[in-house]
């Protein structure tokens, strides 16, 4: 196999076609890369390039999301944790043996969840503007508050401009610090994803469905206080979702963790995937 390109492939979980891709040698230290909205396993493309000989990259794109498999609402409930379970499955399944995770957005629920279940399972944690902390959410989380606590036709107005164009470009441009850097095909492949039938009512299921992370978010910091992970925090500043205040909440209960601020939106990779790519080899070859 030639370890130095990056593959598209599928597994089967539980009856879903998991896509991922995947890069580097298997005998080398592993990475689990997450990321949900708006552009799912593709927000990773150039750090795994950047990556991929020095470790083994995993980078699925989850139920619903991407390349994999969309199952119909009906044979499948889109949560955190049922699309937590088939991550777990698809880490297991792969047979990756006790891998570091990066953990980006819509990842961080899902990691926090699958590491409450199996404490021993992540090796490093790399962390990038997700969240554990009421405190952490930003103004475009707290906007959204009204549909979290009461899901009707009259709050589903308030985010369902998130799943179009302009909405999107938030996660890309918003607070970005020179967007000649951000590649235009990232959002506009995303709004090709979030546009496909069903997808609407799929991603409002899930968003949703976030009130049951902050209701989980005591757990998570129980977590982080009693088993004190290894942590690199790697934090787009200005982001709307999850700003630095995220990132300062899991550091004051995680005092070892490594801090690196960069002056730009909730998709830091975009201005800094080569900077970050540096940072997690000093982290995880020390």
């Amino acid at each position: 196999m030639n370890k130095q390109g990056i593959f598209y492939k599928t597994v089967n979980v539980d009856g879903i076609n998991i896509f991922y891709r995947e890069a580097g040698d298997k005998t080398k230290p592993q990475i689990v890369l997450l990321n949900g909205v708006p552009n799912a396993s593709g927000a990773f493309q150039e750090l795994i390039h950047d990556l991929k000989d020095k470790f083994y990259l995993v980078a699925p794109d989850f139920p619903g999301f991407g390349n994999s498999d969309i199952p119909d609402q009906n044979t499948f409930e889109y949560t955190f944790h049922n699309i937590s379970v088939i991550i777990e499955k698809f880490i297991d399944k792969l047979g990756l043996t006790y891998p570091s995770v990066y953990a980006l957005g819509y990842g961080g629920p899902i990691t926090f969840r699958i590491a409450l279940r199996r404490p021993t399972l992540f090796n490093n944690y790399i962390l990038q503007n997700s969240n554990a902390y009421e405190e952490g959410l930003g103004p475009a989380m707290i906007a959204a508050a009204p549909y979290l606590e009461s899901r009707n036709e009259e709050t589903e107005k308030l985010v369902k401009p998130l799943l179009a164009l302009d909405g999107i470009k938030q996660f890309f441009l918003n607070g970005a610090k020179d967007v000649t850097r951000i590649n235009p095909d990232g959002y506009l492949n995303s709004l090709y994803y979030l546009s496909r039938p069903g997808q609407q009512e799929i991603q409002l299921d899930l968003l949703y469905d976030y009130r049951t992370n902050i209701a989980e978010y005591p757990n998570w910091q129980r977590f982080l206080k009693e088993a004190q992970p290894r942590i690199l925090l790697v934090w787009g500043k200005n982001d709307v979702f999850f700003p630095l205040s995220a990132a300062e909440a899991i550091k004051r209960n995680v005092p070892s963790a490594e801090l690196h601020v960069y002056d730009t939106s909730h998709l830091a990779l975009g201005e800094y995937h080569d900077d970050i790519a540096q940072r997690i080899k000093t982290f995880l070859m020390l």
